[in-house]
């Protein structure tokens, strides 16, 4: 089993990776995979609503190495998304990566667990934990919680890693998506399928 991790900080190293780090090791010593892939240090856009993606099966811009995360997460069986909180909500760097993410490969991601992580200086933590989380309900994901609201505090890395309680609700979190893929696993080997689908029906509010 494999999860990807993803940090939508322009910093690689800083709160929210540091907050990445401790999911990741609760997996590890679970004995669940992990990659951890950072959308890099310069702005990245959100969706054009060009359509291209559906001619192309992938997305049309080429930045943000949204096609590079598509293409590893066919294969994964879990993801956590991770962003910084600005202006109360998560960072839009990831919220543009996401939005042509889903848009360009959704079918990678039904029915596969995934949890937000945000990290703050202060406070707008959880607002951006829901921005991230609707992404989830919206594509079929079980979404995986802890046992407090997935977020660290601090300015810097090293104050994050001051944060006992954050850094506890990250090893929570780890050892709860590595259980629920347990129990995916074993589910698939005793048969259990995958909930069916029915073709999608869209209504327009304005006629």
């Amino acid at each position: 089993m494999k999860v990807l991790l993803v940090n939508g900080s322009p910093h690689e190293h800083g709160c929210t990776d540091r907050a990445l780090q401790e999911v990741a090791g609760a997996l590890e010593a679970e004995g669940v995979e992990t990659e951890n892939f950072w959308i890099g240090p310069r702005p990245v856009g959100g969706c054009a609503a060009c359509g291209a993606c559906g001619k192309l099966g992938r997305c049309a811009f080429e930045d943000g190495g949204v096609n590079e995360f598509a293409a590893k997460a066919a294969d994964a069986d879990g993801f956590v998304f991770g962003a910084p909180t600005h202006y109360a909500h998560a960072g839009a760097s990831l919220l543009g990566f996401m939005d042509r993410l889903f848009y360009s490969a959704g079918a990678a991601f039904a029915h596969k667990p995934a949890a937000a992580v945000t990290s703050a200086r202060r406070a707008g933590t959880t607002t951006a934990l829901a921005d991230i989380e609707k992404f989830f309900t919206i594509s079929q994901m079980p979404i995986v919680s802890s046992r407090y609201w997935n977020m660290v505090h601090g300015n810097s890395a090293e104050e994050a890693a001051q944060d006992a309680e954050g850094l506890w609700t990250m090893r929570q979190l780890g050892r709860n998506m590595a259980w629920l893929l347990g129990c995916i696993e074993a589910g698939r080997a005793s048969g259990v399928p995958a909930p069916a689908s029915e073709p999608g029906v869209r209504t327009n509010f304005i006629r």
